[in-house]
């Protein structure tokens, strides 16, 4: 998060407030009744917290693998194939009136062994796995990119990414893409694509996998962070796949809405919705990395709280630093709401430490702006406490994480304010509604929303709204 040089902001969203200030709305203008979503489910699956991971007991499906050395990721890998490929075989022709054909060819390499030329290119050192449309092949590395992603994600996390690279076989069937479609349009559909079929797997129907829609969900929707693009690369670069707020929305649209919707993402959509950027010439780097502030500044907390009271003009609730005790709820770090004193509460050890990036070698830390959300999360409790909304119970953590994303969406570059986005902000958010003590989607007493996926999606529906009428309407109580 950077400080622009401009004035702080004005007030950018006076009139929607009056929609929240009026209590909870069941209708948004224009559209009649709203469905809440239930915070125990995900896209209308109950959260569960089962195994995930291959079935027990399924024999392998026995693909032919070039270069395959026998391994259990090799069988792994070629297992995602053919359920993936099963799954398609049925929907193509049932959403799309099209057939689809196996890939002709899967290669298993090593990148760090012999080098194999696979698509024209030398597989050494190649950590990757990736469709060729020149000869309708999928191939990965068994030698570091899956037992990486196995160890670090658990097995899943293999079928995410074949998942996606499948789903470039299917665009590419449907003849949705071309050779001048711009790369981000094209990883993007992958991405939905790759969250179709794992509704499918959610659902129960995948022969040789299960994934619970609670844990397991949550560490598809981890692996996309980790496969990121690195904060500062352009959505328009050549190979560019998406920042993790991007991607993971790709998957979500695809999970939520089945592969329909995927067909859609085009140009347009991409270049309304991404929010993958480079780094501005004023993002400094102040020893932190560049873009991130130090959170404990003073200065930098009087900035959030400018930001604070512009997108929600008509909240008196004070920012203090030091915790401390209250009447009525409990104390939640890094920040905590006190509905008796309308106070929010810092604990400045903490939020440091959530504040500064990992590569500062600080212990499970994210970045700045998964800091400074998380206080931005306790005034909104402050504002949804004035308007008569309950602050505790599982859905006043999805309007929190709502309002939260509201707030960041009033200080995206473009807007005149006391701070502003950088590139990578948004992925922070992400991180640390993946952890399980996510504060950014709790309520009062630290209690979060129990799915990742549905925090996530409350935050972008915030983030993507032009005010908080949508999260009053949405997720009010």
């Amino acid at each position: 998060m950077i400080r622009p040089t401009v004035a702080s902001a004005a007030v950018v969203v006076l009139a929607a407030v009056a929609v929240l200030t009026a209590g909870c709305s069941t209708v948004v203008a224009g559209t009649g009744a709203v469905e809440r979503p239930d915070p125990n489910q995900v896209a209308g699956l109950a959260v569960t917290t089962g195994d995930s991971g291959p079935r027990p007991g399924v024999a392998d499906a026995g693909l032919p693998v070039a270069n395959s050395d026998g391994s259990a990721v090799d069988k792994l890998a070629a297992n995602a194939v053919a359920d993936v490929q099963a799954f398609w075989e049925k929907e193509l022709p049932a959403d799309f009136g099209k057939e689809f054909a196996p890939v002709k060819g899967l290669v298993s390499y090593d990148s760090t062994g012999p080098a194999l030329k696979v698509c024209n290119s030398s597989t050494a050192g190649l950590v990757n796995a990736f469709y060729c449309q020149a000869d309708d092949s999928v191939s990965w590395d068994r030698g570091q990119l899956l037992p990486r992603l196995d160890d670090s994600f658990g097995p899943m996390a293999v079928v995410a990414v074949l998942a996606h690279e499948l789903g470039h076989a299917v665009q590419f069937r449907l003849g949705s893409v071309n050779q001048a479609t711009p790369t981000i349009v094209k990883e993007q559909q992958a991405d939905c694509y790759a969250g179709t079929f794992f509704r499918n797997v959610a659902e129960g129907r995948s022969p040789h996998f299960q994934l619970s829609t609670g844990p397991g969900l949550n560490q598809i929707l981890a692996t996309l962070f980790f496969i990121r693009d690195s904060a500062g690369t352009s959505a328009q670069a050549d190979g560019a796949h998406g920042d993790a707020f991007d991607r993971v929305t790709a998957f979500q649209l695809g999970f939520s809405n089945g592969a329909k919707r995927c067909a859609q993402i085009d140009v347009r959509e991409v270049q309304n919705r991404i929010t993958e950027q480079q780094f501005a010439p004023d993002d400094r780097d102040q020893g932190l990395g560049k873009g991130n502030l130090r959170v404990s500044d003073q200065s930098a907390l009087r900035d959030l709280q400018t930001t604070l009271r512009a997108a929600f003009p008509r909240s008196d609730a004070r920012i203090v630093a030091g915790q401390q005790s209250c009447s009525d709820a409990k104390t939640t770090s890094p920040a905590a709401y006190c509905p008796g004193t309308n106070t929010i509460s810092l604990d400045l050890t903490n939020l440091v430490r959530i504040g500064t990036p990992p590569r500062q070698g600080a212990k499970g830390g994210i970045g700045d702006f998964a800091a400074f959300a998380e206080i931005a999360s306790r005034f909104a409790l402050a504002v949804e406490h004035s308007t008569g909304h309950t602050v505790d119970g599982p859905s006043t953590g999805q309007l929190t994480a709502c309002l939260t994303g509201m707030w960041a969406g009033t200080i995206t570059p473009g807007h005149q304010g006391a701070l502003q986005l950088s590139p990578g902000d948004l992925d922070e958010a992400v991180a640390e509604m993946l952890m399980g003590s996510s504060l950014i989607a709790a309520d009062v007493n630290g209690a979060t929303v129990p799915s990742g996926f549905a925090r996530v999606q409350a935050f972008r529906d915030g983030f993507t709204s032009a005010g908080p009428a949508i999260c009053a309407s949405k997720y009010g109580s």
